[in-house]
């Protein structure tokens, strides 16, 4: 056993911010996505799962380079590309796309325990975001890290669910190989919405300044003189980020299956919320899967929250350069910790109000669709302008995929704006 053991020891221990970063892109908010683009068009969104792998990995793979090369974040690589003020801008909308964000997630980890176990929802939403922010704040960042990589098991159970009911596999293959485009205006909405939650800035901001965090203070950092420049970084997070968004988009696409599978076979097409679709699923799959899909919930949304007002306080403290890390105590690091807690609290407290959850999930949609455009902008200028970082080399069929990463963002955007002004 023990022999069996080292090597996947070793295998977990060199994932890293490419799996935390691909786990949290399966936030509570973004599985109401799924749930509802499952309920709402049977498997016919399967492809979609195909379609925006390799943009979200060649695209979070640039996010990571940049971070590892010049050990800082995007704003700060941002901030050279862009004008001062444009960066503001960008900063600001990102802040409150994230603390929207935070509300939607901790309103559905607050429902989903509710129909658990009973109780205030709202009080929970509140217990959830406060333990988030004590998490953030009193664990050095090495050891935070590897509670975050712990919490992306937790996904798993979606995988778990689509076996506990009966799928026909055979519609799934065909309609993730063989997709059926129309023009109709909600399945245009809802492939744009499934673009921006899988591809949403706050992943890329993340992504990049754990890997300075790596960079500085992990083990990788230790051995990078034992490999041959330009290769050891590269390879490793490739590798990492793959495999993180790998199993993002593994997970979304069980969603849209075991959804598919139950409610809309039974005639269920509209769902507003995660927490309403685990409730739904209860009387048509089951406890088991009930229990499953609400435990994911809340498990995600323990990875997510964090992600979400971690990147934040990384792209604040970096504009306004201020001194910024997780691994830094509190002390030192006073007003980044306090960008985390007004994120944090911010979402609790919006959560606790009696704002619409769509509502809410409609504008950190559209806000982060139109903030990805600009800042993957930037990021493509930063590896390939003229004012390109030097030492970062990236071969050519990434930076064509980060490209058409953009061009595929830029898209969905003008689809939004067309659908809602035709």
């Amino acid at each position: 056993m023990a022999s069996q053991s080292g090597p996947l020891r070793r295998i977990w221990s060199a994932l890293g911010p490419g799996l935390t970063t691909g786990a949290a892109d399966d936030d509570p908010s973004g599985i109401a996505t799924y749930f509802q683009a499952g309920a709402q068009f049977g498997y016919g969104l399967t492809w979609t799962m195909l379609l925006t792998l390799p943009f979200m990995a060649a695209i979070q793979i640039i996010s990571a380079c940049i971070g590892w090369q010049t050990r800082s974040g995007l704003a700060k690589n941002i901030g050279h590309q862009l004008p001062l003020f444009a960066v503001y801008v960008l900063v600001a909308l990102l802040v409150v796309a994230n603390t929207i964000n935070i509300a939607a997630d901790l309103a559905a980890m607050g429902e989903s325990l509710r129909l658990v176990v009973g109780g205030p929802a709202f009080v929970y939403a509140v217990a959830f975001g406060i333990v988030c922010l004590a998490a953030e704040v009193f664990i050095p960042y090495h050891s935070y890290a590897g509670y975050l990589k712990f919490l992306t098991l937790i996904l798993f159970a979606y995988v778990a669910a689509a076996f506990t009911v009966e799928v026909p596999w055979t519609n799934v293959v065909v309609s993730m190989l063989v997709p059926r485009l129309t023009l109709d205006r909600d399945l245009l909405l809802m492939i744009v919405a499934v673009f921006g939650t899988t591809i949403s800035p706050y992943l890329f901001f993340w992504q990049a300044s754990q890997e300075a965090e790596e960079s500085r203070l992990s083990h990788r950092h230790k051995y990078r003189s034992r490999l041959q420049p330009g290769e050891d970084y590269f390879g490793h997070i490739s590798i990492d980020t793959w495999i993180g968004m790998f199993v993002s988009n593994l997970i979304a696409f069980f969603i849209i299956v075991t959804t598919a599978a139950t409610l809309n076979g039974h005639g269920i097409t509209k769902i507003e919320t995660a927490a309403q679709a685990a409730e739904a699923l209860r009387p048509i799959a089951g406890n088991v899967t009930f229990a499953l899909f609400a435990a994911g919930i809340i498990g995600t949304g323990l990875l997510a929250v964090p992600v979400l007002a971690g990147s934040a306080a990384y792209a604040v403290a970096e504009t306004f350069g201020m001194r910024g890390s997780l691994e830094l105590p509190l002390g030192r690091a006073l007003g980044f910790y306090a960008i985390v807690g007004a994120a944090t609290l911010g979402g609790g407290a919006l959560a606790a109000t009696n704002i619409d959850p769509i509502a809410m999930l409609f504008w950190t949609a559209v806000i982060n669709g139109i903030v990805a455009v600009p800042i993957m902008l930037a990021m493509m200028l930063v590896i390939s302008g003229r004012t390109a970082i030097r030492a970062l080399s990236l071969p050519r069929w990434l930076k064509f995929l980060g490209w058409l990463a953009t061009a595929l963002m830029a898209g969905a955007v003008a689809m939004l704006i067309w659908s809602n002004i035709s």
